[in-house]
């Protein structure tokens, strides 16, 4: 798995594919916080937003990556359709690593604000949530299931709409609300913390959806 992780990472690299969700992320932070000095919780629920569109992004565009008989050739290499699937949504994961150190230390430099070991807790919390629940987007949207890419786009929207708007559903929903009302960070961590394992149970249906129906075409 490893290996694997290795080459889907380094395919993504040489891609420059990254390049654009990238861009979006660090743009999306420079202009939610730029100038800001008000909590940080509120500030980290900005740079989580700004998480979950590009792992939707980065995402479908590492899947993508491959068409039909290069992604054959790797999974008689692997083994498995779910390792290269669990391969391809471990490198995203990998992926978003590097934007949550971003996520946590641009708003410091972009705005004011004094940071705490709670605040860095719950900006990591935060993040890797949206993190989770975008990956999750982004491999029901992928070219696993959907030939056509403006299918897939369509929907992506829908359940970003969703994941956003979706009031006592959507995880993504009550992390952010709490966020924007909170004045204290460490009176989130619990919480938050019991949220980023809802989304990471949201990745792994996502996952076994995904895996099913690209089984049952292939």
């Amino acid at each position: 798995m490893i290996a694997l992780v290795r080459y889907l990472f380094t395919v993504m690299l040489l891609s420059q594919r990254y390049l654009a969700p990238l861009l979006l992320f660090v743009g999306l932070l420079a202009v939610l916080t730029s100038s800001d000095s008000g909590p940080l919780a509120a500030t980290y629920g900005s740079a989580a937003g700004a998480m979950l569109v590009c792992s939707v992004w980065l995402t479908m565009a590492l899947i993508g990556l491959e068409d039909g008989t290069h992604r054959s050739v790797v999974v008689v290499t692997t083994g498995s359709h779910l390792r290269v699937l669990l391969g391809s949504v471990g490198t995203a994961a990998l992926w978003c690593l590097p934007l949550t150190v971003a996520g946590l230390l641009l708003p410091l430099a972009f705005g004011s604000h004094t940071f705490t070991f709670a605040d860095a807790v719950l900006g990591t919390e935060a993040q890797l949530t949206c993190a989770c629940t975008g990956i999750a987007i982004g491999v029901l949207c992928s070219r696993l299931l959907f030939r056509r890419q403006g299918h897939a786009l369509l929907l992506a929207l829908i359940l970003l709409l969703a994941a956003l708007l979706a009031r006592g559903i959507s995880p993504v929903y009550v992390l952010l609300a709490d966020l924007q009302s909170a004045s204290d960070s460490a009176d989130l961590l619990g919480s938050t913390a019991v949220l980023l394992a809802i989304s990471a149970g949201v990745l792994a249906a996502s996952v076994a959806i995904t895996q099913a129906i690209s089984l049952r075409r292939s």
